[in-house]
């Protein structure tokens, strides 16, 4: 279901669906690329692109989610039949998951942190094209993020890093709200007229 709504009604409500309470139908590939083309529009200092992605859809996160959990039964033998099932589904939770990966390098000019954070907004921009296109989003970054023996698994390449898995799908379930900071604990005015 698509809503035109304004950017500011959208930010003061916008939230994050879990992953296992998302079903089909997902995007389609046309609405899979509108979403990236939308994402790719971020700050990015000096035009790298120092992030890509990858999309994971159908059987092949079936496929993948079966090795990352044997990875995962590897390093935790007494695993539960509960978590077991968990890291058996890692990638098959939503229709379609996409990887932003960041390329982050040291640059003669631009800074790599700012790199990094521009891998950051694109995980952002990703969720909210999702919204845009009427589906339920969530980021996540779970312990194969992190885990350099999943990274040829994941199609990740070496001296990559995962900025997030961007899980994208139909809402089972109306969205929650949760708290929130207050703003007096984390801003700091400065100024005259602070």
């Amino acid at each position: 279901m698509k809503t035109e709504i304004k950017l500011i009604d959208y930010l003061s409500t916008r939230r994050s669906i879990p992953a296992f309470q998302m079903g089909e139908p997902g995007p389609s590939k046309e609405e899979v690329e509108a979403m990236l083309t939308l994402a790719s529009r971020v700050p990015d200092h000096g035009k790298l692109a120092p992030w890509r992605f990858i999309v994971y859809r159908g059987a092949e996160r079936k496929r993948i989610s079966e090795a990352l959990a044997t990875i995962a039964m590897g390093d935790k033998p007494d695993l539960s039949e509960e978590m077991v099932k968990v890291e058996k589904t890692r990638l098959t939770r939503a229709p379609v998951v996409v990887a932003v990966v960041s390329r982050a390098a040291p640059h003669f000019k631009i800074p790599e942190w700012e790199q990094v954070m521009s891998a950051g907004a694109v995980c952002l921009n990703l969720v909210m094209a999702a919204n845009a296109h009427g589906y339920a989003s969530n980021w996540l970054t779970e312990w194969y993020a992190f885990d350099a023996r999943a990274y040829s698994i994941l199609g990740i390449n070496e001296g990559e890093k995962v900025a997030g898995f961007i899980h994208i799908g139909t809402a089972t379930v109306p969205p929650t709200e949760r708290p929130r900071p207050e703003l007096s604990d984390i801003v700091t005015w400065v100024g005259d007229d602070a």
